[in-house]
């Protein structure tokens, strides 16, 4: 162990070499004092100025950060060590920019496919990792999709195309009965789970059900023939008793719909957008959609998301689920005779 004395004599051979530009000297004397008094702050902050002036930005950072980590847990520390705590932070946020810049400048953004600009985005902290976190049942081995392209979906067109006549039908249930469009979020229904939640019993977010819960809603589906016809194609996942829910879902103007997870990573959520009379969104992950009217929008509603109506009139769209294409329809029979059995069953 170096004695007291000899690490006085280090840290002024340091600053001494410091101070004739010798920074790669001064570096090795900081680290000799280091190895032995690992939390000298003093000697940590000096480090990386050391190595700052010396261009060795990779030492820097790490004697920088390690004084901000050590400093987080030392309150009333005096000024020159706090300037030079500030000094470090500053640092750090110019190496961030420069680094982020450098590779920022690799592939210019409008040559980078979608998901690589969302890698970048990831690596340099600009977006966290937003994973499936399904509040009731996860299936392994299922890719992490935001958003997927309608575009792979054979019966995306032809449920586009019907766009004007479910629209028709839409119109005339608004019109004819508006005591039909109940809270999406009732008291009973576990959806968000919590009982405390904003839009409980709330008619700002409201859904006219054709089915619900995987029991088909005889009377709405009657007075909506060309709609329910309109899903026939579609691979909704039917669950006895869980799924599908088919509904025109409401949301009044200013609604906010706040972050949330889905139940079941089973299923994709689909919306064909039926009103949308001005700014509406939806955020999946990193990213966000703003809806137009007979574009449909797949995601993976057990990825973190929430949706505002920010026009000044209602927003309306034809909200549906669907069987993720990744499942064999061995594993959606499989997940269809669980998702229907699983309440029936107590935990022992």
């Amino acid at each position: 162990m170096t004695d007291a004395l000899s690490l006085t004599e280090l840290r002024q051979t340091a600053l001494a070499r410091a101070r004739s530009g010798d920074w790669s000297g001064a570096a090795a004397a900081l680290r000799t004092v280091l190895a032995d008094t690992p939390t000298d702050l003093g000697s940590l902050l000096l480090l990386g100025d050391v190595s700052h002036s010396g261009g060795d930005t990779p030492s820097a950072s790490d004697a920088y950060r390690a004084a901000l980590s050590l400093a987080a847990q030392a309150p009333n520390l005096p000024a020159p060590v706090q300037a030079g705590l500030q000094r470090a932070q500053a640092r750090l946020a110019d190496y961030a920019s420069d680094y982020a810049a450098r590779l920022d400048g690799l592939i210019p953004p409008q040559q980078r496919s979608a998901r690589f600009d969302q890698s970048l985005d990831i690596l340099l902290g600009r977006q966290p990792v937003y994973l499936q976190e399904p509040r009731r049942y996860y299936f392994p081995g299922l890719p992490q999709i935001q958003f997927y392209d309608p575009a792979a979906f054979d019966w995306v067109p032809e449920l586009e195309a019907r766009t004007p006549d479910i629209q028709s039908e839409l119109r005339a249930v608004l019109s004819e009965d508006q005591a039909s469009f109940r809270p999406y979020i009732e008291r009973t229904s576990g959806h968000l789970g919590g009982q405390d939640h904003h839009l409980l019993d709330n008619t700002d977010w409201s859904a006219f059900y054709l089915w619900k819960d995987g029991a088909k809603v005889e009377a709405n589906c009657a007075r909506c023939p060309v709609t329910t016809a309109a899903l026939e194609r579609v691979p909704l996942d039917f669950a006895e008793g869980k799924c599908p829910s088919v509904l025109f879902s409401v949301l009044k103007p200013g609604a906010h719909i706040p972050p949330h997870n889905g139940m079941v990573n089973t299923r994709l959520i689909c919306h064909l957008p039926l009103i949308v009379p001005g700014p509406a969104w939806l955020r999946v992950g990193s990213e966000t959609h703003h809806w137009q009217e007979g574009k449909i929008v797949i995601f993976d509603d057990t990825i973190e998301h929430e949706a505002k109506n920010e026009a000044d009139q209602t927003r309306i769209v034809l909200l549906f689920d669907i069987w993720r294409p990744e499942l064999t329809e061995q594993e959606r029979n499989e997940v269809a005779t669980l998702l229907g059995a699983i309440d029936t069953f107590s935990e022992s």
